[in-house]
Formats: C-alpha cells, structure tokens, sequence
C-alpha cells in the first residue's frame, strides 16, 4: 500500500484515494489543471501563511506537481461537488456549471475561512515543499491529524465550489 500524502494515511488499494474519498471524474482533472488549481488555492495559502499572492501561486504550483497532491485536492472539490449535487442534477451538468464557473471567476475566488482542517492541509503542502518542520509529518500522520487533513482538504473543496458554482 502506499502511503498517502506521505503522511502515513494509507489510501485504499481499490481506489488508491484516501479513505471516504471515491475518485473523481476524469474530467474534473481536465478542468483543474496543476496551474489553475494552484491560482484558485492561492488566496487561501497567501491568508493562511501571510505571504505575496504571487508567492503562494508558486508555492502551489511546486507543490501541485506531486501526484498525490493534486490528486488529494481534486478529490476534495469532487467530495465538494457530490455532496452539492442535488437529485436532478446530473455529474456533466455539474461540471459544465463548473467549467461557467471558472470562465468567470477563476480570478476572483476568495480564500476559504481559516479553520483547523485548512491549517492541516496547508502544513501538508509546506511539508511537500520542505518549509514545515518534519515534527509535523508525524502529527499529520496520527488519527487526529489525518482526520483534520481529510476534513481541509474536503472544506477547501467546498469552498472552491461554491464559490465556482455560485449563480
């Protein structure tokens, strides 16, 4: 089994995502490229860490460039998305309101409120980029920290899409 995030949540073998995340759609990978994630999470890390927007679309991009990165933070929007879905609005639909949605916003999507998830899944990208203190690797790595990872990576995925599907 590998491990996830390379914090120590094994992911399961039949999915290879972490667990209570099924995979999601090929083609919501097509709609949030590396770069285009790395400019939406910006605003959020910038917050959290109090760096240059600019500063923070670097960051991600370096850190984004980890598979299991992108994969962790796409799945949370898609945890995002089938939550929101309601029973007559089918996956395509969904995401071609999603694809209006980062046509139009894409520049301007605010950061996610600061909560103790979020604050996990920053730690998480500092520790792929060697900027958090390897101390943290093991918190990440208990129960509780897993929990918290699983739980930012899902609120941020929320927050990118309400904010991506908003009318």
């Amino acid at each position: 089994m590998r491990e996830w995030a390379s914090v120590g949540v094994s992911r399961t073998p039949a999915t290879d995502y972490a667990p209570g995340m099924d995979a999601p759609p090929r083609r919501l990978f097509h709609l949030l490229p590396r770069s285009t994630l790395a400019a939406l999470l910006a605003p959020t890390y910038a917050q959290s860490l109090s760096v240059d927007l600019e500063v923070a679309v670097e960051r991600l991009e370096q850190a984004l460039a980890r598979p299991e990165a992108l994969d962790a933070f796409v799945g949370g929007v898609a945890a995002a998305l089938r939550e929101a879905r309601g029973p007559r609005t089918s996956e395509d639909d969904q995401l071609d309101r999603l694809s209006a949605g980062l046509q139009k916003r894409r520049g301007r999507v605010r950061a996610a409120p600061s909560t103790p998830g979020v604050a996990a899944a920053m730690v998480w990208l500092n520790l792929a980029l060697g900027l958090a203190p390897e101390s943290m690797r093991e918190t990440l790595a208990g129960a509780r920290g897993a929990a918290l990872l699983e739980a930012g990576l899902r609120e941020l995925g929320a927050s990118l899409a309400r904010d991506l599907l908003r009318p």
